[in-house]
């Protein structure tokens, strides 16, 4: 093969090459084009991060005519009247009829003490008066006879039968007489004083309730000591029960020095029991005792319950909301009407001083600065920054941001 030959076989075919570039530019283009949307797919899924699970709830407007709260407090049952019940005197129980949770009637017989004792001073003291009132018969007929005597011998001294002597005589014996008769009468008196106050101490030993109450505590067992003074060793009961008036019980809360000139008397208070935190019980301001706890910077509150119920007894916890004054209240002007959405309280969260809740929108949370109003039960009211019906995050993470991806976990809260 010659040098032309070979030249020939090197030389590129200019034709061919057109024939087969459009193809491959086309494939290379798009190659590049799935790659480009695989990494702008990539870049998208990164910067939008992990989806937060989160739990919402609904918020809703605030029914017509409804009241928010001013101030909130805590607080417990009290029963304005309650005794510790004791016999006036130390003895040993005898008989015990009460129990824990019976009710007993204004007078009835509680507890019996060992009575011996005064039974048999009861016995002394009418033998005492008895034995008086004899002395005092016996003085009064000596005192009758003395005086017929007296009568006698004035007639024969008159007729100068006998001395002025044995006259004198008869009526200093019966002066004497007149005068034994008023010791005795006064001795008789006493003797009746003295067997008064031995029936006293008889009835000393039967404890009987001070008013109708509800028995609380019962102390003391048969054949216990009790007494009304502590002797200070802890043998000796103090009493035999503690009995309280249901039907005097309120609440009593400790409001911040700092607020309480957002309570006055007569103001409507709506109450919740730890034990039953879905029952909402209607209640009144009292009073407020004018004195102030300078340890706690508290300031004491008495509250009326508006409701009698076996449920309500003293010492449980109980948690207040102080309302809104009615309109048209005695001595209250009435108050502007109060709008806005009601939301639960574990929504709001505070973010650089101010109060923020985050709503659920398409797939992301937003970031709301809402304007907050009073409280009802559980719930807050929001003025301005969220509406009725959309979806607020309970509870938001403290990680959350604006725009951050979520999704909800169980069912929307109500």
């Amino acid at each position: 093969m010659d040098k032309s030959e070979l030249l020939s076989q090197l030389r590129i075919d200019r034709g061919a090459n057109d024939e087969v570039s459009p193809p491959r530019t086309r494939l290379w283009i798009g190659l590049a084009t799935v790659v480009l949307l695989a990494g702008a797919a990539l870049a998208w899924y990164l910067g939008r991060g992990e989806v937060t699970q989160v739990a919402v709830a609904t918020a809703h407007a605030l029914p017509t005519g409804g009241s928010t709260s001013v101030l909130d407090a805590t607080g417990y049952v009290t029963a304005r009247r309650q005794a510790t019940v004791s016999a006036k005197i130390t003895g040993k129980v005898r008989t015990l009829l009460i129990e824990e949770g019976q009710r007993v009637a204004e007078g009835e017989v509680l507890a019996t003490l060992d009575d011996a004792e005064a039974r048999a001073e009861v016995a002394l003291r009418q033998a005492q008066v008895e034995a008086a009132r004899a002395g005092l018969a016996e003085i009064q007929s000596a005192l009758a006879n003395a005086e017929r005597e007296f009568e006698r011998q004035r007639e024969l001294e008159a007729q100068k039968l006998i001395s002025v002597s044995v006259l004198d005589a008869t009526r200093t014996q019966a002066e004497a007489l007149r005068a034994r008769l008023a010791s005795q009468q006064s001795q008789v008196k006493v003797t009746q004083e003295a067997l008064l106050a031995a029936k006293v101490q008889l009835d000393n030993t039967i404890v009987r309730a001070p008013f109708a109450g509800v028995v609380t505590v019962k102390a003391a067992q048969p054949g216990e000591m009790i007494s009304p003074i502590s002797a200070g060793g802890g043998s000796i009961r103090t009493g035999i029960g503690t009995i309280v008036d249901m039907d005097s019980l309120e609440i009593q809360v400790d409001v911040s020095e700092a607020y309480i000139n957002r309570v006055q008397a007569g103001q409507p208070v709506e109450a919740v029991l730890n034990a039953y935190p879905e029952w909402r019980i209607p209640a009144e301001v009292i009073a407020i005792v004018p004195t102030a706890d300078r340890s706690k910077a508290t300031v004491k509150v008495r509250i009326a319950l508006g409701t009698r119920d076996s449920r309500i007894v003293p010492e449980m916890g109980v948690r207040v909301a102080f309302l809104e004054e009615q309109p048209g209240a005695a001595g209250i002007p009435a108050a502007a009407p109060v709008s806005g959405t009601l939301v639960p309280q574990a929504a709001i969260r505070q973010d650089a001083g101010e109060d923020v809740i985050y709503v659920m929108r398409d797939g992301e949370a937003q970031r709301r600065t809402v304007m907050l109003g009073g409280q009802r039960g559980d719930e807050r009211l929001v003025q301005s920054g969220v509406s009725a019906g959309e979806s607020v995050i309970v509870e938001a993470p403290a990680t959350l941001k604006d725009g951050d991806a979520v999704d909800t976990r169980g069912e929307a809260k109500q």
